[in-house]
C-alpha cells in the first residue's frame, strides 16, 4: 500500500496495516487532527480539534489505561 504525504500509521498495526493512521498537521485544516481506517482509506475519516487529540493521546497513554 502507498502511504500518502503526512500520514502515520499507528506502530501496532502489524504487517496487514490493519489499524489506524493519522494526519496531525494539515495546512488545509488547521488545528485538526484526521484519523482514518488504515485497510481502507476510502471510507470517511474521523476529524477532531488538536487538543482533544491531544487529550486523547494522553490519556491512553497513561500505564493504568
Amino acid at each position: 500500500m502507498t502511504r500518502q504525504s503526512g500520514w502515520h500509521i499507528s506502530s501496532y498495526s502489524g504487517v496487514n496495516d490493519n489499524c489506524v493512521e493519522v494526519k496531525v498537521v494539515d495546512a488545509d485544516l488547521p488545528g485538526v487532527v484526521r484519523a482514518r481506517d488504515s485497510k481502507d482509506i476510502g471510507l470517511p475519516e474521523v476529524r477532531v480539534p488538536a487538543a482533544a487529540w491531544g487529550a486523547f493521546v494522553a490519556y491512553v497513554g497513561r500505564p493504568e489505561v
